[in-house]
């Protein structure tokens, strides 16, 4: 099963003897029911990945590289998406699998790009999670044609602490950061940030317009995630969209089996 540590900052993390580091969180405040709820964590955790390694073992038999996709509500995840599918038409056969609590705004959004499309609402039998995990993923990828897919982005739900928590089997994590939010979410929401292969720093055009310190934020960035690729980028004028499909397109051809 492997073992639990606690960190300086009071986390706890739970070392799989298979399996990478899992931030499990710290329960200490409930000094009654603490270790019965890690308990039930990891239960839920550990099924979750069980079913993650499903949808990884499908996606790479098709050769599908898949990236999640995740950021905070307004963030640009979906504008920059339509950029992207866009950019990449012709280049890339891509699918997306829009995740929203509930509507298909953004899945109607993305329509008529080239891409194969499959809506997935938690709020339709999942309870309406703030969040997309394996299962959830494992329906929306029944209605995708994965033999006739190289890449699949997955449009988490609009949510800055739970879509980090859960593997959905993708090969890597991106976030869509709007400077909107604030140049101290990496410090207050670090989960998320320390998920992250990659942050896109979206609406840089607004920089003249706020009282926004760039560097600031990148310094809060570098302190909880030193390994995070940064992308500076507008979805409303369209740049740095180039630099986000060239990393997209490094993820490589078929996914390793």
């Amino acid at each position: 099963m492997g073992r639990f540590h606690r960190h300086p900052d009071g986390t706890e993390h739970h070392d799989h003897d298979d399996g990478p580091e899992r931030d499990v969180g710290d329960h200490s405040g409930y000094t009654a029911t603490g270790a019965a709820r890690v308990m039930v964590l990891e239960n839920i955790l550990s099924e979750n990945d069980r079913v993650a390694d499903d949808n990884r073992r499908d996606l790479q038999a098709n050769g599908v590289r898949t990236v999640n996709l995740m950021s905070s509500p307004g963030a640009g995840k979906t504008t920059l998406l339509r950029l992207t599918l866009e950019a990449l038409r012709g280049q890339v056969r891509i699918g997306v699998l829009e995740g929203d609590i509930a509507t298909s705004l953004d899945a109607d959004r993305l329509e008529g790009l080239g891409a194969a499309i499959s809506l997935v609402n938690t709020d339709a039998g999942f309870g309406g999670e703030c969040h997309l995990d394996a299962t959830m993923v494992r329906s929306g990828l029944s209605r995708l044609p994965l033999a006739d897919l190289d890449l699949l982005l997955i449009e988490n739900v609009g949510n800055l602490v739970c879509p980090a928590e859960f593997a959905v089997g993708e090969d890597a994590r991106a976030m869509v950061y709007a400077i909107t939010e604030g140049e101290e979410k990496p410090l207050k929401y670090p989960v998320m940030f320390r998920a992250a292969d990659v942050v896109v720093v979206n609406k840089i055009d607004l920089l003249p317009h706020l009282d926004f310190d760039l560097p600031r934020f990148l310094a809060n960035l570098a302190d909880i995630n030193p390994k995070a690729e940064v992308i500076q980028a507008s979805s409303r004028t369209g740049e740095g969209v180039d630099a986000w499909c060239a990393w997209l397109l490094a993820l490589g051809g078929p996914a390793a089996g």
